[in-house]
């Protein structure tokens, strides 16, 4: 089965046709403004490929219903829709990426894969928000977590390095990239995450903030007369790295800190403190840690921010051999040979693990095995 995996985000579109082995047979990466893209230009990208048996769509979110990954049809198409207010950075190019699928390769069956479904299961104690019982379940408001297809592929991934089951291991995986976030995972399986109802939670950003006092939301409202367009668009677009060193390019932040600028060095130390402890709560809801596995862009390539996290959380275990670090090209171990964690690299391929969901639905589909109803409530 040749497989097609689309990553369609706010800036970029990126297209990767993989064979049944998971062979890379073709990497296109095309521009997108706004999560809009040039249809001319995707035709012309997917007239070059050599057939596609089916198209895999990363979604950020699934929201309550859809916990696993689905066949996508007018009812999922409309009810993801639904979603938008819920992650509108990433919704909307999702859904255009599932238009253009259909249109450009029709016939071709179309599986959505969703980041928020492997935090699908975190325990009542890591989902759940201590406010009104009414909103709770009026609005299905809970902590969904996101990054879920790069943190399930990571955690399994690093398991593999180690020559390990998954379900005999308790990692942290730390996606880090424009977007960052951290998954606490036991046995394979998600136990806490540090985004929740948003991806807006959590860590800090290229240009999202984190956790941010929801008082100091309402403080500005009242007292500053800004509307929620206002703040939405502030907290979305204007925060994190870039409202602290004017970018939320980590690589230029570490250059702008190297070189002595006070906003860029408060920026990234902002940044280290919030991830260290962050890694610290993950570890203290699975009661210990065996392994720390950074991901993502600034996972995978800033030696620096890796080095930076490890040396506040030697308490934990946790220390890197310095050559090892600095050198590292691909998965690798990146740790000290006698430390009690192991520390690794994984580098984020998303386009395996919707790969894997895809084929499992469509067995599933045709019969060949049973993955179960995957609306639920």
């Amino acid at each position: 089965m040749r497989m097609l995996v689309i990553n369609a985000g706010s800036t970029s579109l990126k297209l990767r046709l993989l064979d049944t082995d998971d062979t890379l047979l073709a990497d296109h990466e095309l521009p997108a403004v706004k999560g809009a893209f040039d249809e001319d230009a995707v035709a012309a990208q997917l007239a070059g490929l050599d057939g596609v048996d089916a198209v895999g769509h990363r979604v950020v979110h699934g929201g309550p219903a859809l916990s696993t990954a689905v066949l996508v049809d007018e009812r999922v198409e409309a009810y993801l829709r639904s979603l938008v207010d819920l992650a509108p950075l990433h919704q909307p190019p999702a859904l255009h990426g599932i238009d253009l699928a259909r249109r450009l390769l029709p016939g071709v069956p179309s599986v959505a894969c969703f980041d928020t479904a492997f935090h699908a299961g975190l325990p009542a104690a890591a989902a759940t928000y201590a406010i009104p019982q009414q909103w709770r379940d009026r609005y299905s408001l809970r902590r969904y977590g996101f990054h879920g297809l790069s943190h399930a592929y990571a955690s399994r991934r690093a398991a593999e390095l180690l020559g390990r089951h998954a379900e005999r291991l308790r990692m942290v995986t730390c996606h880090l990239g424009a977007g960052a976030s951290l998954a606490a995972v036991v046995d394979g399986r998600s136990v806490d995450t540090t985004m929740g109802f948003t991806p807006l939670e959590g860590l800090v950003m290229a240009t999202r903030p984190g956790n941010v006092d929801p008082g100091l939301l309402l403080w500005l409202q009242r007292h500053g007369g800004l509307t929620e367009p206002d703040l939405s668009d502030a907290l979305e677009h204007g925060a994190g790295l870039k409202a602290l060193a004017g970018t939320g390019d980590m690589r230029e932040v570490l250059a702008r800190a190297a070189g002595g600028a006070a906003d860029a060095r408060l920026a990234l130390d902002v940044y280290i403190h919030r991830l260290r402890a962050g890694v610290a709560a993950m570890v203290a809801a699975m009661d210990g840690l065996d392994a720390l596995v950074f991901t993502g862009g600034v996972g995978e390539n800033s030696y620096e921010v890796r080095a930076s996290a490890a040396a506040g959380l030697r308490f934990l275990g946790v220390a890197l051999d310095p050559e090892l670090n600095t050198s590292v090209a691909g998965d690798a171990h990146i740790g000290e040979g006698g430390a009690a964690v192991r520390t690794l690299v994984v580098r984020a391929r998303e386009d395996l693990e919707i790969a894997r969901q895809v084929r499992e639905v469509l067995a599933s589909a045709s019969g060949v095995s049973d993955r179960g109803q995957p609306w639920s409530t």
